[in-house]
């Protein structure tokens, strides 16, 4: 997972869950449950692409991290519940992710 998701993690689970939640969350990273992956100048260079290529869809940091970690990895799928933006933004190194759930 990039790093930078962590901070909408926190956000939405400290607001729909409490705190308590998040705890868990850090504890599964803390014990390697969740690999968190760092950006790379690249990738932030990537970022920046993205956020001018999807400017009309308000797409944000975060979106585009993740997008620009997967090219990375040359992964074709991707877990989000954000369809709306993932199913139109368009990667390098595949024609379209597969969005789970589907």
């Amino acid at each position: 997972m990039p790093s930078p998701v962590l901070v909408e993690v926190d956000h939405l689970l400290r607001r729909f869950t409490g705190n308590e939640s998040f705890d868990a969350v850090l504890d599964q990273v803390r014990r390697g449950a969740l690999a968190m992956e760092d950006l790379t100048a690249e990738d932030y260079e990537r970022v920046r692409e993205l956020l001018t290529t999807y400017a009309d869809l308000k797409v944000g940091f975060v979106d585009c991290a993740v997008l620009a970690v997967t090219e990375r990895f040359g992964e074709p799928k991707l877990a989000t519940l954000d369809h709306r933006h993932f199913g139109v933004m368009r990667p390098r190194h595949v024609d379209a992710l597969e969005l789970l759930p589907s």
